[in-house]
């Protein structure tokens, strides 16, 4: 293993969360809100943070908001963590073009997803995707692999890592446990392998993945990092228990909702509330009972 592949690696072992995009009630990002975040999740212990993932609503970002949360957070993070980057385009021209704007920057990583529209590439063009965008940067790519109308296999995911030198390594959501273990099972040692499955966080790590981007990771980054550690030091009594806690927050969360949930969590440990951008709603009053009985069962 080289010096570039471990420095690489170091970057994305961990609890990486994406940061949620804060809005006011007329969709415009509050950098204040931005800054604050940040201080938060870094001073839990987390190893670095995503910007423009999908609880970060990077769907809803255009190129300039894009650019504009990227060179904020790259200030307000200061080099104190990793700084990945969320590309969710739905074109290989609109994913150069992102990167074309941050260039200069430093960026740990890029989590890119398939395209999601109703249409979809085959796989030597779902290749040829991720290998184009490689071929324009020298930042490592990760493949985020969310995309239910463009869900990739086993088989494609380790081909795309395989044929493009520039891939490294994958993120796996959409509840699928199954794929993380056959892609710890099949891949090279030097591929590296991050968890998006909140409910089963404790099972993923104990599975040997290398961190996790998840909401839950942004919504109680300091819980996170205590399951993580534990899993590390091999105390599964307090990973079992940090386990449940976590399961109980995860279910009182509304997933259609999630990245107004995951604000509403972090306005109750301290953090000024911020919205979602529309059409996506604030939380309703149910749902943060739903959440505030979940917080104060699991003591925060």
């Amino acid at each position: 293993m080289g010096e570039n592949e471990v420095d690489v690696r170091g970057s994305l072992t961990g609890v990486l969360p994406p940061v949620v995009t804060p809005f006011d009630k007329a969709g415009n990002i509050d950098f204040g809100c931005l800054r604050e975040q940040i201080d938060f999740i870094v001073e839990a212990g987390c190893t670095g943070i995503v910007i423009g993932g999908s609880t970060g609503e990077g769907h809803t970002l255009n190129s300039e908001d894009f650019c504009e949360l990227m060179e904020a957070a790259h200030e307000a993070l200061n080099g104190r963590g990793s700084l990945l980057a969320g590309l969710i385009v739905n074109s290989t021209k609109e994913a150069i073009d992102r990167l074309k704007r941050i260039e200069g920057m430093k960026v740990d990583a890029l989590q890119v997803t398939p395209v999601h529209y109703l249409f979809k590439p085959g796989p030597d063009a779902t290749v040829s995707h991720f290998k184009k965008i490689a071929e324009h940067t020298p930042v490592p790519l990760l493949i985020y692999n969310v995309i239910q109308w463009n869900y990739l296999s086993v088989d494609l995911m380790l081909r795309i890592m395989d044929e493009v030198p520039g891939v490294i390594g994958m993120k796996q959501s959409n509840g699928d446990l199954k794929s993380v273990s056959d892609l710890l099972l099949r891949k090279k040692s030097e591929n590296v392998v991050l968890t998006g499955i909140d409910g089963l966080l404790y099972p993923a790590f104990m599975l040997g993945v290398d961190g996790a981007i998840t909401a839950l990771t942004a919504a109680v980054p300091g819980l996170v990092v205590k399951l993580w550690k534990a899993v590390q030091n091999g105390d599964h009594r307090q990973a079992r228990e940090i386990h449940f806690r976590l399961a109980k927050l995860w279910n009182s969360m509304t997933h259609d909702n999630l990245p107004a949930c995951t604000k509403y969590v972090q306005h109750r440990q301290g953090l000024k509330l911020s919205f979602p951008r529309a059409p996506m709603e604030e939380v309703s009053a149910e749902q943060k009972r739903s959440m505030d009985a979940a917080l104060d069962e699991i003591g925060l």
